[in-house]
Protein backbone atom coordinates (compact mmCIF):
# COMPACT_ATOMS: atom_id res chain seq x y z
CA UNK A 1 0.00 0.00 0.00
CA UNK A 2 1.44 3.35 -1.03
CA UNK A 3 1.91 6.34 1.27
CA UNK A 4 -0.64 8.27 -0.77
CA UNK A 5 -3.24 5.55 -0.22
CA UNK A 6 -2.55 5.54 3.51
CA UNK A 7 -2.96 9.32 3.67
CA UNK A 8 -6.28 9.11 1.78
CA UNK A 9 -7.55 6.41 4.16
CA UNK A 10 -6.58 8.50 7.19
CA UNK A 11 -8.25 11.61 5.77
CA UNK A 12 -11.44 9.70 4.97
CA UNK A 13 -11.47 8.21 8.48
CA UNK A 14 -10.99 11.65 10.06
CA UNK A 15 -13.73 13.04 7.81
CA UNK A 16 -16.15 10.34 8.99
CA UNK A 17 -15.31 11.17 12.62
CA UNK A 18 -15.91 14.89 12.09
CA UNK A 19 -19.18 14.19 10.27
CA UNK A 20 -20.43 11.91 13.05
CA UNK A 21 -19.55 14.51 15.69
CA UNK A 22 -21.57 17.27 14.03
CA UNK A 23 -24.61 15.33 12.78
CA UNK A 24 -25.07 12.87 15.66
CA UNK A 25 -28.16 14.72 16.96
CA UNK A 26 -30.03 13.84 13.75
CA UNK A 27 -29.58 10.14 14.57
CA UNK A 28 -30.23 10.34 18.32
CA UNK A 29 -33.24 12.69 18.30
CA UNK A 30 -36.13 12.37 15.86
CA UNK A 31 -38.62 14.96 17.07
CA UNK A 32 -42.07 15.87 15.91
CA UNK A 33 -42.45 19.65 16.14
CA UNK A 34 -45.77 21.30 16.92
CA UNK A 35 -46.86 24.87 16.26
CA UNK A 36 -47.45 27.17 19.21
CA UNK A 37 -51.18 27.24 18.49
CA UNK A 38 -51.51 23.46 18.24
CA UNK A 39 -54.42 22.32 20.42
CA UNK A 40 -54.17 19.01 22.24
CA UNK A 41 -57.41 17.03 22.29
CA UNK A 42 -58.07 13.84 24.28
CA UNK A 43 -61.14 12.10 25.59
CA UNK A 44 -59.73 11.91 29.11
CA UNK A 45 -59.01 14.77 31.56
CA UNK A 46 -55.77 16.70 31.09
CA UNK A 47 -54.22 20.14 31.08
CA UNK A 48 -51.33 21.68 29.16
CA UNK A 49 -48.36 22.98 31.14
CA UNK A 50 -45.41 25.17 30.22
CA UNK A 51 -42.24 25.23 32.29
CA UNK A 52 -40.24 28.41 31.69
CA UNK A 53 -36.51 27.70 31.89
CA UNK A 54 -35.47 31.12 30.56
CA UNK A 55 -36.83 33.77 28.18
CA UNK A 56 -35.92 31.64 25.16
CA UNK A 57 -36.19 28.19 26.70
CA UNK A 58 -39.34 26.38 27.73
CA UNK A 59 -40.48 22.83 28.30
CA UNK A 60 -43.99 21.97 27.20
CA UNK A 61 -45.89 19.22 28.94
CA UNK A 62 -49.25 17.64 29.65
CA UNK A 63 -50.72 16.60 32.97
CA UNK A 64 -53.24 13.77 32.79
CA UNK A 65 -55.56 13.29 35.76
CA UNK A 66 -56.58 9.98 37.22
CA UNK A 67 -60.31 9.48 37.60
CA UNK A 68 -59.77 6.97 40.38
CA UNK A 69 -61.05 8.11 43.79
CA UNK A 70 -57.97 6.72 45.52
CA UNK A 71 -55.19 8.90 44.10
CA UNK A 72 -51.72 7.44 44.72
CA UNK A 73 -49.48 10.19 43.36
CA UNK A 74 -47.91 11.22 40.06
CA UNK A 75 -45.74 9.62 37.38
CA UNK A 76 -43.20 11.81 35.59
CA UNK A 77 -42.88 10.17 32.16
CA UNK A 78 -39.80 10.62 29.93
CA UNK A 79 -40.57 9.31 26.46
CA UNK A 80 -38.37 7.86 23.72
CA UNK A 81 -36.42 9.64 20.98
CA UNK A 82 -39.26 10.02 18.46
CA UNK A 83 -42.51 11.96 18.02
CA UNK A 84 -43.87 14.31 20.70
CA UNK A 85 -46.15 14.05 23.70
CA UNK A 86 -49.05 14.30 21.24
CA UNK A 87 -48.39 10.71 20.24
CA UNK A 88 -47.09 9.43 23.59
CA UNK A 89 -50.17 10.65 25.48
CA UNK A 90 -52.07 7.39 24.95
CA UNK A 91 -49.69 5.63 27.34
CA UNK A 92 -50.83 7.87 30.20
CA UNK A 93 -53.81 5.53 30.63
CA UNK A 94 -51.46 2.81 31.86
CA UNK A 95 -50.97 4.95 34.96
CA UNK A 96 -54.18 6.98 35.37
CA UNK A 97 -56.16 3.74 35.40
CA UNK A 98 -54.27 2.79 38.57
CA UNK A 99 -54.68 6.02 40.51
CA UNK A 100 -51.74 8.10 39.29
CA UNK A 101 -51.69 11.47 37.60
CA UNK A 102 -49.13 11.65 34.78
CA UNK A 103 -46.78 14.42 33.71
CA UNK A 104 -45.40 13.96 30.18
CA UNK A 105 -42.87 16.45 28.88
CA UNK A 106 -41.27 17.07 25.53
CA UNK A 107 -37.50 17.48 25.31
CA UNK A 108 -36.02 20.61 23.76
CA UNK A 109 -36.87 20.72 20.07
CA UNK A 110 -39.75 18.26 20.48
CA UNK A 111 -43.38 19.37 20.23
CA UNK A 112 -43.69 22.92 21.55
CA UNK A 113 -40.56 22.76 23.72
CA UNK A 114 -37.81 25.22 22.83
CA UNK A 115 -34.11 25.56 23.54
CA UNK A 116 -30.76 24.27 22.37
CA UNK A 117 -30.24 20.63 23.27
CA UNK A 118 -27.33 19.48 25.38
CA UNK A 119 -27.06 16.69 27.93
CA UNK A 120 -26.54 19.10 30.81
CA UNK A 121 -29.46 21.31 29.74
CA UNK A 122 -31.82 18.33 29.43
CA UNK A 123 -30.84 17.08 32.88
CA UNK A 124 -31.53 20.53 34.33
CA UNK A 125 -34.91 20.60 32.56
CA UNK A 126 -35.84 17.31 34.20
CA UNK A 127 -34.90 18.61 37.65
CA UNK A 128 -36.84 21.82 37.00
CA UNK A 129 -40.00 19.83 36.24
CA UNK A 130 -39.44 17.61 39.29
CA UNK A 131 -39.13 20.66 41.55
CA UNK A 132 -42.37 22.07 40.11
CA UNK A 133 -44.17 18.81 40.88
CA UNK A 134 -42.79 18.74 44.41
CA UNK A 135 -43.04 22.37 45.50
CA UNK A 136 -45.73 24.04 43.37
CA UNK A 137 -48.12 21.24 42.44
CA UNK A 138 -47.65 19.74 45.92
CA UNK A 139 -46.99 16.09 45.10
CA UNK A 140 -45.09 14.62 48.10
CA UNK A 141 -41.76 13.14 47.02
CA UNK A 142 -42.75 9.73 48.37
CA UNK A 143 -45.65 9.76 45.88
CA UNK A 144 -43.59 10.67 42.81
CA UNK A 145 -42.67 7.86 40.41
CA UNK A 146 -40.13 8.49 37.65
CA UNK A 147 -40.64 6.50 34.44
CA UNK A 148 -38.12 6.46 31.58
CA UNK A 149 -38.77 4.86 28.22
CA UNK A 150 -35.77 4.01 25.96
CA UNK A 151 -33.94 7.34 25.45
CA UNK A 152 -35.79 8.75 28.44
CA UNK A 153 -34.44 6.03 30.73
CA UNK A 154 -31.08 7.78 31.08
CA UNK A 155 -32.59 11.12 32.08
CA UNK A 156 -35.02 9.33 34.39
CA UNK A 157 -32.14 7.51 36.11
CA UNK A 158 -30.21 10.74 36.56
CA UNK A 159 -33.24 12.46 38.07
CA UNK A 160 -33.92 9.58 40.45
CA UNK A 161 -30.28 9.54 41.56
CA UNK A 162 -30.46 13.22 42.57
CA UNK A 163 -33.75 13.00 44.47
CA UNK A 164 -35.79 10.65 46.64
CA UNK A 165 -38.80 9.55 44.56
CA UNK A 166 -41.03 6.63 45.48
CA UNK A 167 -39.54 4.48 42.73
CA UNK A 168 -37.86 4.47 39.33
CA UNK A 169 -39.25 2.44 36.42
CA UNK A 170 -37.12 1.96 33.30
CA UNK A 171 -38.64 0.63 30.10
CA UNK A 172 -36.18 -0.83 27.55
CA UNK A 173 -33.22 1.16 28.93
CA UNK A 174 -29.72 1.35 27.49
CA UNK A 175 -26.57 0.87 29.55
CA UNK A 176 -25.13 4.10 28.16
CA UNK A 177 -25.52 5.86 24.82
CA UNK A 178 -21.84 5.37 24.01
CA UNK A 179 -22.12 1.62 24.65
CA UNK A 180 -25.27 1.45 22.51
CA UNK A 181 -23.79 3.53 19.69
CA UNK A 182 -20.63 1.45 19.68
CA UNK A 183 -22.73 -1.53 18.54
CA UNK A 184 -23.47 0.28 15.28
CA UNK A 185 -20.17 2.16 14.83
CA UNK A 186 -17.52 -0.19 16.30
CA UNK A 187 -14.77 1.27 14.11
CA UNK A 188 -15.09 4.80 15.56
CA UNK A 189 -13.92 6.22 18.93
CA UNK A 190 -17.52 6.71 20.03
CA UNK A 191 -16.67 7.56 23.64
CA UNK A 192 -14.76 10.61 22.39
CA UNK A 193 -17.11 11.69 19.61
CA UNK A 194 -20.42 11.35 21.43
CA UNK A 195 -21.71 14.62 22.89
CA UNK A 196 -24.65 12.84 24.57
CA UNK A 197 -23.16 10.08 26.69
CA UNK A 198 -26.15 9.74 29.10
CA UNK A 199 -24.58 7.26 31.54
CA UNK A 200 -27.57 5.34 32.83
CA UNK A 201 -25.17 2.82 34.35
CA UNK A 202 -23.30 5.50 36.26
CA UNK A 203 -26.38 7.12 37.76
CA UNK A 204 -28.34 3.99 38.60
CA UNK A 205 -26.00 2.96 41.41
CA UNK A 206 -26.77 6.21 43.24
CA UNK A 207 -30.54 5.69 43.25
CA UNK A 208 -31.85 5.10 46.76
CA UNK A 209 -35.35 4.08 45.73
CA UNK A 210 -36.69 0.76 44.37
CA UNK A 211 -35.80 0.31 40.70
CA UNK A 212 -37.83 -1.73 38.23
CA UNK A 213 -36.41 -2.52 34.80
CA UNK A 214 -38.87 -3.80 32.20
CA UNK A 215 -37.37 -5.20 29.00
CA UNK A 216 -38.47 -7.37 26.10
CA UNK A 217 -36.37 -10.48 25.60
CA UNK A 218 -36.52 -10.07 21.80
CA UNK A 219 -35.51 -6.40 21.72
CA UNK A 220 -33.18 -6.06 18.71
CA UNK A 221 -32.48 -2.33 19.14
CA UNK A 222 -31.47 -2.33 22.81
CA UNK A 223 -30.74 -5.94 23.80
CA UNK A 224 -32.02 -7.44 27.04
CA UNK A 225 -28.37 -7.81 28.07
CA UNK A 226 -28.29 -4.04 28.57
CA UNK A 227 -30.87 -4.30 31.35
CA UNK A 228 -29.13 -7.31 32.87
CA UNK A 229 -25.92 -5.26 33.12
CA UNK A 230 -27.82 -2.31 34.56
CA UNK A 231 -29.49 -4.50 37.19
CA UNK A 232 -26.06 -5.66 38.35
CA UNK A 233 -24.97 -2.06 39.02
CA UNK A 234 -27.59 -1.73 41.79
CA UNK A 235 -28.47 -5.33 42.75
CA UNK A 236 -29.91 -4.59 46.20
CA UNK A 237 -32.79 -2.40 45.06
CA UNK A 238 -33.33 -3.49 41.42
CA UNK A 239 -36.04 -5.80 40.09
CA UNK A 240 -35.62 -7.03 36.53
CA UNK A 241 -38.91 -7.74 34.76
CA UNK A 242 -38.47 -9.57 31.43
CA UNK A 243 -41.34 -9.55 28.96
CA UNK A 244 -40.82 -12.79 27.06
CA UNK A 245 -41.05 -12.32 23.30
CA UNK A 246 -41.29 -8.53 23.61
CA UNK A 247 -39.42 -6.27 21.19
CA UNK A 248 -38.43 -2.64 21.55
CA UNK A 249 -41.66 -0.90 20.55
CA UNK A 250 -44.36 -3.46 21.22
CA UNK A 251 -44.35 -4.05 24.99
CA UNK A 252 -47.79 -2.41 25.46
CA UNK A 253 -49.26 -5.14 23.23
CA UNK A 254 -48.26 -7.80 25.80
CA UNK A 255 -50.69 -8.53 28.67
CA UNK A 256 -47.65 -9.47 30.77
CA UNK A 257 -46.39 -5.90 30.53
CA UNK A 258 -49.67 -4.46 31.82
CA UNK A 259 -49.89 -7.02 34.63
CA UNK A 260 -46.34 -6.29 35.75
CA UNK A 261 -46.84 -2.52 35.56
CA UNK A 262 -50.06 -2.73 37.57
CA UNK A 263 -48.36 -4.78 40.29
CA UNK A 264 -45.43 -2.35 40.42
CA UNK A 265 -47.67 0.72 40.66
CA UNK A 266 -49.86 -0.85 43.36
CA UNK A 267 -46.88 -2.09 45.41
CA UNK A 268 -47.71 -5.74 44.74
CA UNK A 269 -44.44 -6.77 43.15
CA UNK A 270 -43.25 -9.34 45.68
CA UNK A 271 -44.47 -12.19 43.46
CA UNK A 272 -41.64 -11.81 40.90
CA UNK A 273 -39.89 -15.14 40.67
CA UNK A 274 -36.19 -15.03 41.57
CA UNK A 275 -35.63 -17.92 39.18
CA UNK A 276 -36.45 -15.50 36.35
CA UNK A 277 -33.48 -13.35 37.31
CA UNK A 278 -31.24 -16.40 37.42
CA UNK A 279 -32.41 -17.41 33.96
CA UNK A 280 -31.47 -13.98 32.65
CA UNK A 281 -28.01 -14.08 34.21
CA UNK A 282 -28.93 -11.95 37.23
CA UNK A 283 -29.50 -13.15 40.75
CA UNK A 284 -31.97 -11.03 42.67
Amino acid sequence: MSNQTIVIIILVYLGINILVYFIQEFFIFKPEKLSEDFEFKYEFPFEELNFAISEKEKINGLRFFTEEKDKHGVVIYFHGNTRSIKGWAKYSRDFTNHGYDVIMIDYRGFGKSKGKRSESAMKKDAQHVYNKMKFELKYPENKIIIYGRSLGSGFAAKLASSNRPKMLILDAPYYSLSQLTNRFLPFLPVSILLRFKVRTDQWLKYCRCPIFIIHGTKDSLIPMSSSVRLAKTAPLNTHLVPIYGGGHNDLPSFPEYHRALKDILLDQYDHFDKQIFGDMGFNA
